[in-house]
């Protein structure tokens, strides 16, 4: 399992991929940090970081996009399933390997709190909360590109179908206020990505919350288990 980690790791860092999320995370969190922090003088972050919800939702299917649908196209996925490794193994490989880079790109957060730090007193616990959660949402994110990537052997296609997927996501807020009965509203509401990862932009960590996003992301990691397998033995 670690062999398969560090190779998909380093992978990005041998191709544009790794640093163009890297480039485009700063960029933009650059842009929302100075706006909303340092141009209006005020030491809140949360505003910031849900604006950056949205570059996540975008840079997401760049980082998931290849782990699988790269391997059937260049027919290195043979190789790697019949090596002596389970399945659950190369599935998890694979996903720690995004969520590192996402760590990695979180990890401006902490530079943003620094420079705070010689103007204002930062909240860190606000920041550090919002590192956890942009990691449990982006987990959950990274599970359902890694399981659309092992659907198709086109990168394109994983990015583009992982990205309308994140997009519908976090239109349930959007669909539950256009719904007049209020029990199915709420229901609907009950699976809103932006409202979850709203109350960790705050500082606030939900038992419940947590709980959503590590289901969600099992789920996706469970069925893409299955669609591998199923491939092992066709």
């Amino acid at each position: 399992m670690s062999a398969i980690y560090k190779r998909e790791l380093k992978s990005y860092f041998t191709s544009p991929v790794g640093y163009a999320v890297l480039a485009a995370f700063a960029f933009f969190n650059g842009i929302f940090f100075y706006v909303q922090c340092l141009f209006i003088g005020t030491s809140n972050m949360s505003s910031v970081f849900n604006s950056m919800f949205s570059t996540v939702i975008f840079i997401i299917p760049l980082i998931t996009m290849r782990l699988f649908a790269e391997d059937r196209k260049n027919k290195t996925d043979q190789a790697l399933l019949t090596a002596p490794v389970s399945i659950p193994s190369i599935v998890a490989a694979k996903f720690l390997s995004a969520l590192t880079l996402l760590a990695l790109c979180l990890s401006v957060y902490l530079v943003d709190g620094l420079v705070l730090s010689f103007i204002a007193k930062p909240d860190w616990s606000v920041i550090l909360g919002n590192i956890f959660g942009m990691l449990l949402t982006g987990s959950a994110f990274i599970a359902a590109g890694i399981f659309i990537s092992s659907l198709t052997e086109s990168v394109i296609v994983a990015a583009i179908v992982s990205f309308v997927v994140n997009v519908l996501i976090t239109l349930v807020d959007t669909l539950s206020s256009t719904i007049n009965n209020e029990t199915a509203s709420e229901i609907i509401r009950t699976i809103s990505f932006q409202q979850k990862y709203s109350q960790f932009s705050l500082g606030v960590i939900s038992f419940s919350d947590v709980l959503f996003f590590l289901s969600v992301t099992f789920f996706f990691l469970f069925i893409t288990e299955r669609v591998i397998e199923r491939r092992r033995w066709a």
